[in-house]
């Protein structure tokens, strides 16, 4: 079903640093996906960006200011807090997170989102591009770091882990792509629905009661009485 309000852009953020591999075609389908049903998508091809790893400073927990580091990051959050929703495609190397996304994800978040949460109430989706090993352990590690910027993750059946032996490049798993083309619409569904709630109550589709769960947030003061308390009253 096409989008019927304004377009809704989604943003993939691609962790491969091999050009025309798997993690590119999953994401080219992906962007066919999108494009039939209105909607726009626009990717960040993380090995075309400065980004450098978090340095010794180690002042990353106590700072109250975003990283100072110069190079890409701080565009790339920008355009990752414009979207509307966001995916996150990257394959496994060395039965981990391909370095790319790792270190993006380490400067992005302890650098600059987890000072307001730009990111929270949009749609997140994943892609794990992989030979046979790991992936899920992948998949696992990137759903974390969505709920931890307080994304949305709709359930669409099986997780889009795309696996591939031949050697060659493309989309061989067939179970894998029709998780991908249920997970892309049930995001755009999800967008669909978040936009058509912002446009009637004009506000958050949740409420922010805080931002940053580093800073301690105020407490009600105890009025009832403990257990104990209510126990020994007469």
């Amino acid at each position: 079903m096409p989008l019927h309000s304004e377009a809704a852009t989604i943003l993939a953020i691609n962790g491969s640093e091999r050009a025309g591999g798997n993690t590119d075609h999953a994401i080219a389908y992906a962007g066919k996906l999108i494009a039939e049903r209105g909607a726009i998508l626009r990717t960040i091809a993380l090995r075309e960006h400065r980004i450098s790893p978090c340095s010794p400073c180690g002042d990353c927990n106590s700072r109250t200011l975003p990283c100072q580091v110069d190079d890409d990051v701080p565009a790339l959050v920008e355009q990752m807090a414009s979207a509307d929703g966001l995916i996150y495609a990257a394959p496994v190397h060395g039965f981990g997170l391909a370095h790319l996304m790792q270190v993006f994800i380490e400067r992005a978040g302890v650098g600059y989102l987890r000072f307001t949460r730009p990111l929270a109430d949009k749609v997140g989706g994943i892609i794990v591009t992989g030979r046979r090993y790991s992936d899920s352990s992948v998949h696992n590690q990137i759903v974390n770091n969505l709920l931890l910027n307080r994304m949305i993750l709709v359930g669409s059946g099986f997780p889009v882990l795309l696996r591939n032996t031949t050697g060659a490049p493309g989309l061989t798993d067939v179970e894998g792509v029709d998780a991908l083309e249920r997970m892309v619409h049930r995001m755009l569904d999800m967008v669909q629905l978040l936009k058509q709630h912002q446009r009637v109550d004009g506000g958050p589709v949740l409420p922010r009661r805080d931002r940053n769960e580093r800073v301690p947030r105020p407490r009600r003061a105890e009025t009832a009485h403990t257990r104990g308390d209510i126990e020994n009253v007469h």
